[in-house]
């Protein structure tokens, strides 16, 4: 263990004195944080993409809310997973859904009454870092009921039916004056009788449609997903920071592989097999140096959000856990990218591409809301996302103990298999002429 940190501290030395090695390390991640984070402000991202993911729960379960999930799903606003309620919920909390919609029970019997009652209802849960697709989600919402209000309308069967219940209703409601009753009874005996005669009316269905501008298609009742868990992101650096921090794993990573390339390059792996330190020791230093430079460019730049930002995370020790988790997986990512190629330009060239395609894919660059599901369905596969969440996790999505455990047991496992792969096909032999 002694050689191991001997090895480290080495490594760390000639990391403080590599001036581009500390710029990316350090200084990099902090400009792109700070840079983000005052150009979007308090803003919390204005949100649009080609399909939104919703998760869709019908506690209904008739034929009527079938066909509006049928409706939703037929169309190119929504892409609909059908949850239960608390598979929903996990699924807008963990960023899988941008919001869920519950169709309560008796929105079929609600949709079928156009004239009478309560209109259908839906219980909407949105994620509050996308409050902007709040609205976005309700107006498709209003539109497909507003389709389905239409189509009821102009099926004059269906709707003498609907008058016919409606009338029924009506007679039985206690809480109905006699002299309403009296009006309402006129109004849709006057309208069963229009719709006897719609063989008379070419034009009957739009007449009725117009008429009925004033009902409400639909009564959407909106729900904060984290209301008793997290209340959002409280400023724009609660996001830009995380992702600064993805910044200095990327160039840290990207920094190791190539030192590891330059000393085998220019034979100092091979003199230091001549000195009474194994190979296990010479890589387990490397890896411990870019542990600790990991954890240290963490601190900092957590550190400097804390007091000059005023970032406060929900749970620092499980932000302790998201970074360290962090940390294993991108040491086990540069030791792969350390065997990607014999000199220093080829692993250094390789590196860059391999980790911006990460980054990009995983939400480093491009938030993932923005991408279309194909490549989100991809960036599952990217270590990025999952540091991303682990850490949101920690700062401001306030999730517990157990739903950290999935994203940082898939870092740790990156990073296990990762650092087998490279240590196992590493080239000691290799080295300049």
């Amino acid at each position: 263990m002694r050689e191991i940190a001997a090895m480290a501290l080495k490594d760390l030395r000639i990391l403080l004195r590599d001036r581009s090695g500390f710029f990316f390390t350090l200084v990099w991640p902090l400009l792109i944080a700070v840079f983000f984070g005052v150009m979007f402000g308090g803003n919390r991202a204005s949100e649009q993409a080609s399909a939104i993911d919703i998760a869709v729960v019908d506690e209904d379960k008739t034929a009527g809310s079938q066909e509006f999930i049928e409706a939703l799903d037929s169309g190119n606003e929504f892409s609909i997973s059908v949850l239960d309620r608390e598979q929903a919920f996990d699924a807008v909390k963990r960023r899988d859904a941008v919001a869920y919609v519950v169709l309560k029970p008796g929105f079929g019997e609600a949709s079928r009454r156009v004239f009478w009652g309560e209109p259908p209802q839906v219980e909407l849960g949105i994620d509050p870092a996308r409050g902007a697709a709040a609205a976005m989600v309700e107006g498709i919402l209003m539109k497909y009921a507003s389709e389905r209000m239409g189509q009821a309308i102009s099926d004059q069967n269906a709707q003498r039916e609907n008058i016919r219940s409606a009338r029924e209703i009506l007679a039985e409601d206690e809480d109905v004056t006699p002299e309403v009753r009296a009006n309402l009874g006129r109004l849709f005996a006057d309208l069963d009788r229009f719709m006897a005669e719609e063989a008379a009316y070419t034009d009957s269905a739009d007449t009725i449609q117009s008429g009925m501008s004033g009902l409400e298609p639909i009564r959407v009742e909106r729900t904060d997903v984290a209301g008793a868990v997290y209340r959002g992101p409280r400023s724009a650096y609660a996001i830009t920071f995380p992702q600064g921090v993805i910044w200095g794993l990327i160039g840290t990573a990207a920094g190791f592989a190539v030192s590891i390339v330059v000393e085998r390059t220019r034979g100092t792996l091979f003199r230091l097999q001549t000195a009474p330190i194994s190979r296990t020791s010479v890589l387990g230093g490397k890896a411990l140096a870019c542990f600790i430079s990991i954890i240290l460019m963490s601190i900092f730049l957590y550190v400097l959000a804390f007091f000059i930002f005023g970032l406060r995370p929900v749970s620092f020790p499980l932000l302790a856990l998201a970074v360290v988790s962090s940390a294993v997986g991108f040491v086990g990512v540069m030791m792969l990218l350390a065997v990607s190629g014999k000199t220093e330009q080829a692993v250094g060239g390789i590196g860059w591409a391999v980790l911006i395609v990460m980054s990009m894919l995983g939400g480093g660059m491009i938030p993932l809301f923005f991408m279309p599901s194909w490549m989100r369905t991809i960036g599952t596969f990217s270590p990025v996302k999952w540091s991303v969440l682990a850490m949101e996790g920690a700062v401001w999505r306030g999730f517990s103990f157990v739903e950290m455990l999935k994203p940082c047991g898939i870092l740790v496992g990156v990073g296990v298999i990762c650092f087998a792969l490279g240590v196992r096909v590493f080239d000691w032999t290799t080295r300049a002429d």
